[in-house]
């Protein structure tokens, strides 16, 4: 055994776990991301692991987070005056927390990445490098006497950076993961600013940070973390892929059996029909077509739609990009509300995708309700009211809204690709004929695809037995993180016999 290995957790010990991210619900949310940073701590606790988040201290972050004391004054970097790292509570889970408490670079309006106005923050290098600069040296038992990692798991880009400083400092023992979120947002920066960084200029090399001339902060991630995850199977596979790999295939693909793909789960506790407090009625599966239709009328009344519609209601909850499809739902909407269908969406983001549902709401009156923004209580009610929720996504690494969609009785009609795939079971006689479907999926990104899919929806729609068969079978479906905080562990303790055997270190040349 290696003095290395020596030094690691023995198996009787909690793993000591440290899990780092620019966003948590329900303290910042942009995305997934921040869901499965508040759900998979907690999971992995009640698997026996020792967990703690290391976030920046946004506005949102220092006010929320609980009993805040004070670890470790860190002077001034990255062109901050003061820097201090911070040790609190989540609320309501109780996960041990660390902030970043950095008012020159985190106390701002605005969002996490981007000001009012949508623009980027010119800072975000300092900002992020900031946050993988403090992972780092907890990593390495530097900041925190009483508490020292055996693992550190760096969330996409924001934290990519963590990866490659622990890989310029060899002795820190803590093995690092890193998870792939959305391979589309990279964190890329000028070579001009690679000084910030404080590295080796070995690191900024075509086998390090650089990418096409850039500074590459997913790629940091992606080159030394000791084992690179996705968010599932199917998007695990589909990044190793010119199509969908966004120049980075090549780098994935030499990581070889290190890249592995684990489904996310969702909070089955905070997403259930029967004790959801804020839905019209709640539900289950054998109470599901009264409290559906209850809630279904609920959401017509809400959004002025008629409600003696022939056809299924059909749900968004989706940011409004090119990504999720949404333009395809435009396309399809005419063969939509030519079925007797309806649609509701919440979202926002793509001014002309807003402007254009906004249009349709408005020559539609009665059949089409939109509200531009995200509110996190009226996803809820979609999801309790809609009978189908539209997920057409040009890729989608895993997708959590067809997972609540599935809890909630409303069938998914779905793109195949990534973790939608991995996810719904697709309506075929061999599928409904063993009970087994669970929604409807659609092959090629376009307008006529999901029409396609639609009609198919809507045809089952108006078979009782078989919808309420599909219905029944989604409601059944268990997405809980329980499975995927077991795979989790068991990764986590490969890549610390790994590390142990053959640490990683500064890139050549």
């Amino acid at each position: 055994m290696s003095e290395r290995l020596a030094g690691a957790a023995p198996s009787s010990a909690p793993l000591k776990v440290l899990h780092v991210a620019a966003e948590v619900f329900p303290l910042v949310k942009t995305g997934g991301l921040a869901d499965v940073v508040a759900a998979l701590p907690p999971a992995l606790i009640a698997a026996g692991a020792d967990v703690r988040l290391l976030v920046p201290g946004l506005p949102q972050m220092a006010r929320a987070i609980e009993q805040p004391q004070r670890v470790l004054d860190l002077g001034a970097m990255f062109g901050a005056g003061r820097i201090s790292l911070m040790r609190g509570r989540m609320p309501d889970t109780g996960v041990p927390v660390y902030f970043i408490d950095a008012p020159y670079l985190y106390r701002r309006g605005g969002g996490p990445y981007q000001d009012s106005r949508g623009l980027e923050w010119q800072d975000n290098l300092q900002r992020f490098a900031l946050l993988g600069w403090v992972a780092a040296h907890l990593a390495a038992g530097d900041l925190d006497p009483d508490w020292t990692p055996d693992v550190m798991h760096a969330h996409d880009w924001h934290a990519g950076m963590a990866c490659a400083y622990v890989a310029g400092h060899p002795p820190t023992q803590a093995a690092s993961i890193y998870t792939v979120h959305n391979l589309a947002y990279q964190g890329l920066f000028p070579t001009a600013d690679f000084p910030w960084l404080g590295l080796s200029s070995r690191f900024m090399s075509p086998a390090g940070l650089e990418f096409h001339g850039q500074v590459s902060f997913m790629k940091a991630g992606l080159k030394f973390a000791d084992r690179v995850t996705t968010v599932s199977p199917g998007y695990a596979r589909e990044i190793a892929t010119l199509e969908h790999g966004f120049g980075l295939d090549g780098v994935i693909r030499g990581r070889g059996t290190d890249v592995h793909g684990i489904i996310n789960g969702i909070d089955e506790s905070l997403w259930n029909p029967m004790t959801d407090p804020g839905i019209a009625q709640r539900f289950d599966a054998e109470t599901v077509t009264a409290g559906k239709a209850a809630c279904k009328r609920a959401l017509q009344q809400e959004f002025g739609l008629d409600p003696k519609a022939a056809g299924p209601l059909c749900g968004v909850v989706s940011r409004l990009t090119s990504q999720k499809g949404l333009d395809l739902v435009l396309a399809a909407l005419p063969a939509l509300l030519q079925r007797g269908g309806q649609l509701v969406l919440q979202g926002n983001g793509d001014p002309s995708l807003e402007a254009a549902f906004r249009m349709a709401q408005q020559a539609h009156a009665g059949q089409v309700g939109v509200k531009l923004a995200y509110d996190e209580d009226l996803a809820h009610r979609v999801m309790a009211g809609s009978d189908l929720v539209l997920v057409p996504s040009r890729f989608e690494p895993c997708g959590l809204t067809q997972m609540y969609a599935q809890r909630y009785g409303a069938l998914p009609v779905v793109r195949r690709v990534g973790g939608l795939a991995d996810t719904v079971v697709n309506a075929t006689p061999d599928t409904l004929a063993a009970d087994q479907a669970t929604g409807f999926m659609f092959d090629a990104a376009s307008g006529h695809a999901l029409e396609g899919a639609i009609h198919q929806a809507c045809d089952t729609f108006v078979e009782p037995v078989t919808w309420q068969q599909m219905r029944r079978r989604a409601m059944a479906a268990r997405f809980s993180w329980e499975g995927p905080a077991q795979q989790y562990l068991a990764l986590y303790r490969e890549a610390i016999a790994a590390r142990a055997a053959q640490p990683r270190g500064v890139p050549e040349g």
